[in-house]
């Protein structure tokens, strides 16, 4: 249901940008656009990986640095039949952890201090079959495609701003009905945009949950794991972090509800943990 979920919720983004390129009529414009989002969200996809790592600060470890850590990702990269990822340590002690690089042969897992000290085994393998889990899924493929076609929407709504904006001026007696349509595409297609990005990330952490319990065949440890990083994110702030990452974690390092919480690239914690409940229970 979560890879029908995504293929649904991508077919509709891409319906969106085909409706704003339409709705615009201007088909350079169309090419321009989504050659800019394309080689934007390209460099992303190879070069992020290096640069999320150094944003944070994290640093390589090996077995005799972090022995825990480093052999239960090697002993749960090999029980999903995954190359051995690189293993980072970053220092924060606000607990958390994420995945990252083009493809697993490239993938690296980084986790933070305080994970690494808040969690117990159990937990600390429910937190890397996770995100072995979206190494496994290609996840940060699908997050750069759907950063494309959201990238070109907004490129386009930028286009048709300004396009009515200084292009209707000189007509504005006769083409009024179109300035008003240009700007309501310019503002309504990026939050429709925004919002599918949204639900397909959300999906995503769902499906990674899921395929978590699967590997270590206890999903309560996840559960457990996540109870903790939810209540110290908002206790401990990670510096670093900002909304362009945020969605890169296994739970959000911002603190805050409200509009933030609404537009989290995350789920609500409460209903991942009663999920891997269920799933532990075999319901």
């Amino acid at each position: 249901m979560n890879v029908l979920k995504t293929g649904i919720l991508m077919a509709i983004m891409t319906a969106i940008f085909l409706f704003a390129g339409a709705a615009l009529g201007g088909q350079q414009g169309l090419i321009f656009a989504l050659a800019f989002a394309v080689i934007a969200n390209f460099l992303t996809y190879w070069f992020s990986d290096k640069l999320v790592l150094k944003l944070y600060g994290a640093r390589e470890v090996s077995y005799k640095d972090a022995p825990q850590f480093v052999e239960s990702v090697e002993r749960l990269a090999k029980r999903a039949g995954l190359p051995i990822p690189r293993v980072y340590v970053i220092p924060s002690m606000q607990p958390n952890a994420f995945a990252t690089g083009r493809n697993p042969a490239h993938a690296a897992v980084a986790a933070t201090e305080g994970l690494l000290r808040a969690l117990d085994r159990r937990e600390l393998e429910g937190v890397i079959a996770h995100e072995l889990a979206h190494v496994q899924h290609r996840d940060i493929l699908i997050g750069a495609i759907v950063g494309t076609m959201a990238g070109a929407v907004s490129s386009l709504a930028w286009m048709a701003k300004w396009g009515a904006i200084f292009g209707g001026a000189s007509s504005r007696d006769d083409n009024d009905g179109g300035i008003i349509g240009a700007l309501v595409l310019a503002i309504v297609t990026p939050i429709l945009a925004l919002l599918v990005q949204l639900a397909i990330s959300r999906s995503r952490e769902y499906h990674a949950d899921q395929r978590a319990g699967e590997l270590t065949g206890d999903p309560t440890a996840l559960a457990s794991a996540l109870h903790k990083i939810h209540r110290f994110a908002a206790e401990i702030p990670m510096a670093q972090a900002g909304p362009a990452t945020a969605h890169l974690f296994i739970a959000s390092p911002l603190s805050g509800g409200g509009l933030l919480s609404l537009l989290s690239t995350h789920p609500p914690v409460e209903d991942r943990i009663e999920r891997l409940r269920a799933q532990a229970a075999g319901r």
